[in-house]
């Protein structure tokens, strides 16, 4: 099996400076922002645009930074691997707020239609984006983001291997060939394999 490395750590930190940027344009400034991270490395990358933006914008209120389980609203449950929850923790209330939710890999999709339903048991923000480190297609619902870190297409079967140093004590993106074992593990929430951006689930 071979693997290459696709970002580095430097490119990573490049791609969450540049979504940070492109956050602020979009909402005209950090004010009434709340940002998601979907567990598991979608958190850090949260928390991470979150003290980029602050950086950015000293001077503007602290941005709020969560995290959104989905486990629970998966379509999918019956044909993956048993997940244990992880918490959820929305800061304060999201009712009129632009939400921007955040993932370490756009797949299928189904992650973030799941997302988007746990959501909506949180409040009514007045808009929801979407920001991912990489997306790598193959989606199965009408589902695109607004922040792309890097557009990678792949095959179906291979994996997208997302390492962030909160985690896995070191940070790259590399792209394999994946198994044929059918657990649906093809490197991104979607994905159970917890070194292989298992995070939200089949994203």
């Amino acid at each position: 099996m071979t693997e290459r490395t696709v970002l580095t750590q430097a490119d990573i930190t490049r791609a969450l400076t540049r979504i940070s940027h492109e956050i602020l344009e979009s909402n005209r400034g950090a004010e009434n922002l709340v940002i998601l991270g979907i567990p598991t490395r979608g958190v850090a990358l949260a928390r991470r645009i979150a003290e980029i933006i602050q950086r950015i914008e000293p001077t503007s209120a602290a941005v709020r930074v969560g995290s959104l389980d989905v486990t629970m609203y998966r379509d999918d449950l019956a044909h993956t691997r048993t997940r244990t929850p992880s918490p959820t923790q929305v800061p304060g209330s999201i009712d009129g707020a632009t939400v921007v939710l955040v993932d370490d890999v756009l797949y299928s999709g189904r992650t973030i239609r799941a997302a988007l339903d746990a959501l909506g048991d949180h409040g009514r923000p007045s808009v929801v984006r979407l920001a991912v480190l990489v997306d790598r297609g193959h989606r199965e619902l009408p589902i695109r983001a607004d922040f792309v870190g890097k557009n990678l297409p792949s095959a179906s079967h291979e994996r997208i291997n997302v390492h962030v140093t909160e985690i896995d004590g070191d940070e790259f993106v590399s792209i394999d060939g994946g198994s044929d074992d059918g657990d649906g593990s093809h490197g991104d929430s979607d994905s159970t394999d917890t070194r292989a951006a298992t995070d939200g689930g089949t994203q």
